[in-house]
């Protein structure tokens, strides 16, 4: 038997051996949403409102001007969400320097 090889059953082998059971999980201590998925789904439903919106006839679209506007929008929400997810990290774990 090798160190890996664990007997599976109880000391007398009459019943195999239960799986450890861990109370309750936890979930890891930096479950926040990421930036990136937040702004991937809001361009997600923007695209599916102004879909919508072009379908019932309320509004004509470009779809370049829709498309470009887009990533205007998702870059800057991209870049500001980056920044201050960096802030944030920074005041969370001091690493001594001053």
């Amino acid at each position: 038997m090798s160190s890996y090889d664990a007997p599976t059953g109880s000391t007398d082998g009459s019943s195999p051996a239960a799986p450890p059971r861990s109370g309750n999980p936890e979930p890891p201590e930096d479950s926040r949403a990421r930036v990136g998925t937040i702004v991937w789904g809001l361009i997600v439903v923007a695209l599916a409102v102004l879909i919508i919106v072009a379908q019932l006839g309320i509004v004509a679209l470009n779809g370049t001007y829709v498309v470009i506007g887009l990533m205007i929008g998702a870059g800057a929400a991209l870049v500001i969400g980056g920044l201050l997810s960096a802030r944030g990290r920074d005041k969370a774990a001091p690493t001594g320097k001053a």
